[in-house]
């Protein structure tokens, strides 16, 4: 039989599906896959819900609602002072993955390369394989996973097409400072290249971080593809609903591709999430302080049974060295074995950190892993407890 493509016959099964499937065997706890286990605001639900039964339910417009794209345009003046057209600058997806997938089949031509910051979003080197993409990946290293020119600009060329930029980074939870993304402007521009901003996590910040839209620098406006996501901002990840803002030369191919990908998304999901998006400060307040208190509680817990805490600035995810912890136990195998291991025998559920990681240059780093800590008081309370048996 003649064979199937090249791109995707081989790929393993993602680490979340292998992890989530080994928490199901030994009944642990999962903090692993990155998503809140409360469903978002109980009035943003009731507009999807009256907007099902009442509203229209056949294909809305293939760029996304006039209501929805307008509260996506709002939103950029709101908070970072972008003017943005909602007519020819704004296109609603399904989900950021699918937004992720339309960017790089929009911009990618048969040998263009891609500068892949890592650790990284495990999608992001597929998606640029798949578009004919060269993936090029510079490695940050923890635990502050800091941005030098130095080895940046050895990682542009002018093969260059673009840059992925994910701030607040999953998995590593680090905000990009303004110096650091003044380094990857001033290079985007000297190489004539684009960037692909991820920037899901931008209302989940902690510790007076702020967030700054690449897009929002000089030279940027018309370089920059700004990704969000509702299932993010609003604890809604079943949703999937995206969101691109980018100048319109630049967002009428990556329209093109989203046409052919999945043409539109549910009407009553885009009403809700434009009332969403114009909720008070109140909201986005309170989305911040209850995250965070997951983050201080999951952080000194864990703390205290010995594993090492690297900064976390951003995003629902803490990365933790575990290397006191395996000598405590006299464990010594990867990170992907530990994360086994502790699935197995304390009956929790963390990511291996090297599953975000290429293995292009150098070997990924075997003593991190990733916990989640989107979840309830009583479920991390839950994982605590059983960490402490190990001692």
């Amino acid at each position: 039989m003649k064979p199937v493509s090249k791109q995707f016959d081989n790929i393993p099964t993602t680490v979340f599906a292998v992890f989530s499937a080994l928490a199901n065997k030994h009944g642990a706890v999962n903090l692993g896959q990155g998503f809140p286990d409360t469903d978002g605001p109980e009035w943003i639900r009731e507009i999807a819900a009256k907007e099902l039964i009442s509203g229209s339910n056949q294909y809305p417009p293939m760029f996304g609602t006039p209501d929805l794209r307008a509260a996506v345009a709002e939103a950029n003046k709101r908070f970072y002072g972008l003017d943005v057209d909602p007519h020819t600058e704004v296109l609603v997806t399904s989900g950021a993955t699918e937004a992720l997938l339309d960017c790089c089949n929009a911009l990618i031509n048969d040998g263009d390369e891609v500068i892949i910051l890592e650790p990284f979003y495990d999608s992001y080197p597929q998606q640029v394989i798949a578009a004919g993409g060269k993936p090029v990946f510079v490695r940050l290293n923890a635990p502050y996973f800091a941005v030098t020119e130095e080895a940046l600009r050895a990682a542009f060329s002018d093969k260059t097409k673009a840059i992925m930029l994910n701030s607040p980074m999953n998995p590593a939870g680090k905000v990009f400072s303004r110096d650091e993304l003044e380094i990857i402007a001033k290079l985007v521009l000297e190489f004539d290249a684009y960037a692909i901003c991820d920037e899901v996590y931008e209302h989940l910040l902690f510790d007076g971080e702020q967030h700054i839209p690449l897009m929002a620098l000089g030279g940027m406006r018309d370089r920059c593809i700004r990704i969000g996501s509702a299932g993010k901002t609003f604890s809604l990840t079943g949703w999937k609903i995206g969101y691109i803002t980018a100048a319109p030369n630049l967002l009428k191919p990556i329209a093109a591709a989203h046409q052919f990908t999945t043409f539109t998304t549910p009407p009553n999901l885009q009403a809700a999430i434009a009332a969403g998006l114009r909720a008070n400060d109140d909201y986005f307040a309170a989305l911040v302080s209850d995250m965070d208190k997951g983050r201080q509680y999951l952080a000194d817990g864990l703390a205290k049974l010995g594993f090492d805490i690297l900064p976390c600035k951003g995003t629902y995810f803490l990365t933790c060295d575990f290397t006191a912890i395996a000598n405590k136990v006299d464990f010594k195998g990867s990170d992907y074995e530990f994360c086994e291991w502790l699935t197995e025998y304390a009956k929790v559920t963390a990511i291996p950190m090297s599953a975000f990681y290429s293995t292009d240059n150098e070997t990924p780093p075997q003593n991190l892993i990733r916990f989640c800590f989107a979840k309830k008081h009583a479920v991390l309370a839950q994982a605590l407890e059983n960490l402490a048996s190990l001692d």
